[in-house]
């Protein structure tokens, strides 16, 4: 036969708003690839070299886990968006060619005169 689990008082934390005394955790840091630079002064400067694979290696990264988080429409959905796209395109082309025509005309009319 299984045992009663333990009652158990919940630990509540108060937290109040003082100045000192407050606890900060630190993050650790991943140590950074650096060299040492002596300018014209003689003064050591240390900066953070570049590696330009890194970089891109880190937006193709980046660009693959923003389009996993991206809501694919279904196939319904898709050709529905693609009929509006293609009627839309269609409305405009045809009022483009309309006052394409009628400035035509217009011009023809002022010219002859």
């Amino acid at each position: 036969m299984a045992t009663p689990a333990k009652s158990s008082t919940p630990k509540i934390t108060r937290i109040t708003a003082n100045d000192s005394g407050s606890k900060k955790s630190k993050k650790p840091v991943a140590p950074k690839r650096t060299r040492k630079v002596v300018s014209d002064d003689g003064d050591k400067l240390v900066r953070r070299t570049r590696n330009p694979f890194f970089a891109i290696w880190r937006y193709l990264k980046g660009s693959w886990y923003e389009l996993r988080q991206v809501r694919w429409p279904d196939r319904r959905t898709t050709w529905a968006m693609t009929g509006a796209l293609l009627l839309f395109t269609a409305f405009f082309v045809v009022v483009i060619l309309l006052l394409d025509a009628g400035f035509q005309y217009l011009f023809n009319i002022i010219l002859r005169k």
